[in-house]
């Protein structure tokens, strides 16, 4: 390829519609600045982050059958993203993906499906049986278990009562700006190892916020660390490694 055709190639953009919730979307972009191969400020990806902090909450608005607002500012949010020059997309929001494939069809650029890309990184790497934690609204719609059986994957979601802890730490800690309890993690993380889980995914960017005040072991995989993975790689730039 020549000087000239470089200069001419499109220039790759992320766009991140995120703000669900902020302290995730800035995580985030530290994931894609730490696992871009970049020496310097023109080697990272060009990126345009969209926080919309007064995106309705995803897991009330699916409970409850409301969906119709939320869907409409995530598709105008997605559309001014596209409509700024970006060539994808990615939403460091799990529950949000319930409206993932809708938009889609509605946008010319393609969104990285985070939950689909997360399936598809277990299953290559030998995994059979990952528990997930996540929102009730995530949890309910079968997200990932829909997306882990198609990777022939069997995702085990929590009972009840760890659920609610897990509904805690996300909703009444790390949403409210705290670091979250380990206490209450410690009975997860038992509750997993009991059900016979190889792995667990973090299915909420919440609990990748936890992951950063924590030091967890690689059983748990961060669904939000693969999407910062895939959007590096599919807007051109190499991964380094971390």
């Amino acid at each position: 390829m020549t000087a000239m055709n470089q200069h001419d190639a499109p220039e790759q953009k992320l766009g991140v519609l995120g703000g669900m919730g902020p302290q995730a979307t800035q995580v985030f972009y530290q994931y894609v600045l730490d696992r871009t191969d970049a020496s310097c400020d023109q080697e990272h990806l060009p990126t345009l982050i969209l926080s919309d902090t007064l995106m309705p909450d995803r897991t009330q608005a699916i409970l409850s059958g409301q969906t119709g607002p939320i869907y409409q500012r995530l598709l105008k949010d997605a559309r001014l993203l596209e409509s700024c020059g970006c060539t994808a997309i990615a939403i460091p929001c799990n529950t949000s993906h319930y409206f993932a494939d809708k938009l889609q069809k509605e946008i010319g650029i393609p969104i990285i499906h985070m939950i689909r890309e997360t399936a598809r990184a277990l299953a290559a790497n030998g995994m059979r049986r990952p528990g997930i934690l996540a929102t009730d609204g995530t949890i309910q719609t079968g997200l990932y278990q829909r997306e882990c059986a198609a990777c022939g994957l069997e995702a085990v979601a929590p009972p009840p009562e760890i659920q609610k802890l897990v509904m805690s730490i996300i909703y009444d800690e790390i949403k409210a700006g705290e670091r979250g309890s380990r206490e209450k993690f410690a009975q997860i993380d038992r509750a997993l190892l009991s059900a016979g889980c190889d792995c667990a995914i973090l299915a909420c960017t919440e609990l990748s916020v936890f992951r950063c005040y924590h030091n967890l072991p690689n059983y748990y995989v961060d669904a939000m660390e693969v999407l910062a993975e895939r959007a590096v790689v599919r807007c051109g730039k190499h991964l380094t490694n971390i």
